[in-house]
């Protein structure tokens, strides 16, 4: 039996999979990254992770894996195999792709690449995306990025940073962000700032974006007016993606899509409320769920050894 190792590395856990060749999933595991003890011991916990999926493999199936795909966090020199930076991993200039070639051996060929635009892929081949030509996959999670997915791929960009709406200004002079600007998308509508907004108006230091969402749906006004301030700044931030790239659907996903309607009545009317001469586009909850990288790392895996076959 053929297969191919799937892994999905986040800021706090991995997820991995061994994947047959029609998708199957035939093993899933996680396990923590183990951030805390410093970005060696992540680098080890991955390493060790992989390897480990390969010795189930081997044991399971009888054959080594045919390739691997992984998906990560940061700022990814793609063809390089290298992870620029990670600043939830602390990881800078980091050969991963070399490295897991050493673990798993010079045989089995790694594809690497940036953790949204994997979930991105997944979402447009297999999930909530299929079948259109144009979407932008928006997960709504720590932090916001994207992926432009056009005909069953997804444009990394000249230098891999194409997608990331987060840090696209939509309240000028705004909160600070980490990238450097301020009124960053993301620090107003990510998961974790609805949390940080919520906690503030609640007087609750342990409330979540969740908790919000909850206290929205009861119909408690201060909820409502934290959640109507994110869901304009997301708004914002969608019209310019399809201002710009004009697609076909939007893919929302991510910790705060979980809210269902309380989100997504709102965002659809705010965004149709938005536009001029644009098209609108459907705006949809991803399909895959916290999955999709992970789903998406399988697929990259099938596509590498695609793409060898077709160059010999």
């Amino acid at each position: 039996m053929r297969y191919v190792i799937a892994l999905d590395v986040g800021g706090t856990g991995m997820k991995a999979a061994l994947v047959g060749v029609d998708g199957e999933l035939l093993y899933q595991a996680r396990r923590p990254t183990e951030r805390e003890r410093g970005p060696d011991a992540v680098t080890a916990a991955v390493l060790a992770f992989a390897a480990d999926l390969r010795r189930i493999g081997v044991e399971r199936h009888g054959t080594e894996p045919a390739a691997a795909g992984v998906a990560v966090p940061g700022i990814l020199d793609e063809p390089a195999g290298v992870v620029r930076f990670a600043a939830n991993l602390g990881w800078t200039d980091l050969p991963l792709r070399g490295l897991l070639t050493e673990h798993l051996g010079l045989n089995v060929p790694v594809a690497l690449s940036h953790d949204v635009r994997t979930g991105g892929l997944a979402e447009g081949r297999i999930g909530a995306g299929a079948g259109v030509d144009r979407f932008v996959f928006v997960p709504l999670g720590t932090g916001i990025a994207g992926a432009i997915g056009i005909d069953g791929r997804v444009e990394a960009g000249a230098h891999g940073g194409a997608g990331e709406i987060g840090h696209v200004v939509v309240r000028p002079g705004g909160a600070a962000c980490g990238c450097g600007q301020r009124g960053c998308l993301e620090t107003l509508a990510s998961a974790s700032a609805v949390g940080r907004a919520w906690a503030a108006a609640s007087g609750d230091p342990e409330a979540t974006a969740a908790d919000a969402a909850r206290a929205v749906a009861a119909g408690d006004p201060r909820a409502r007016a934290v959640w109507a301030d994110a869901v304009d700044a997301l708004a914002t931030g969608l019209v310019t993606a399809l201002t710009l790239l004009d697609p076909r659907m939007l893919v929302i996903g991510g910790g705060l899509a979980e809210a269902g309607d309380t989100l997504f009545t709102p965002l659809r009317e705010a965004v149709s409320a938005k536009v001029t001469f644009q098209r609108l586009p459907l705006i949809v909850p991803a399909a895959l769920g916290d999955a999709a990288g992970c789903l998406g790392a399988g697929l990259l895996a099938w596509d590498l050894l695609s793409a060898e076959v077709a160059t010999r």
